[in-house]
């Protein structure tokens, strides 16, 4: 897809009995979110980014729980760890860039990054956190 980003790794799964094959509009997204990826990489210095999560099918998305209107749903969203950077850095390094980020999740040890799910859509530069104590804006 990239540099940096393959499509296998933006669909890998620890679920490997449930089909991850995104369709036509899901794979698009992919494409921009891999760009997106490498942005983000530069962002950071070329640092490594790895992603744990990206596309999510139905199934796949209920078996570990995630929401029913996640962008990971539709190719857009990716749960990524940076090695040696904490999520804290990575969220702010990401708002202090100009980037068009979707959202920013601070979780507990990853950062959730998404795009816009529609192209054309400008980005709501959302920055949150979410853990044990709920979810609340970044800052």
């Amino acid at each position: 897809m990239t540099p940096h980003f393959t499509l296998a790794e933006l669909t890998v799964t620890d679920h490997r009995s449930l089909d991850n094959t995104p369709d036509p509009a899901a794979l698009a997204n992919l494409h921009r979110l891999a760009e997106f990826l490498e942005q983000v990489r530069e962002v950071l210095g070329g640092r490594p980014v790895m992603v744990n999560s990206a596309f999510r099918s139905a199934e796949i998305n209920a078996a570990c729980g995630g929401r029913k209107t996640s962008q990971h749903l539709v190719g857009c969203a990716a749960d990524i760890r940076v090695p040696g950077m904490a999520p804290d850095a990575v969220v702010r390094a990401v708002m202090a860039s100009g980037l068009a980020y979707d959202q920013l999740i601070r979780e507990l040890t990853w950062t959730h990054i998404s795009i816009p799910s529609v192209p054309a859509a400008p980005p709501r530069r959302m920055a949150l956190i979410i853990d044990r104590q709920g979810a609340r804006a970044f800052v």
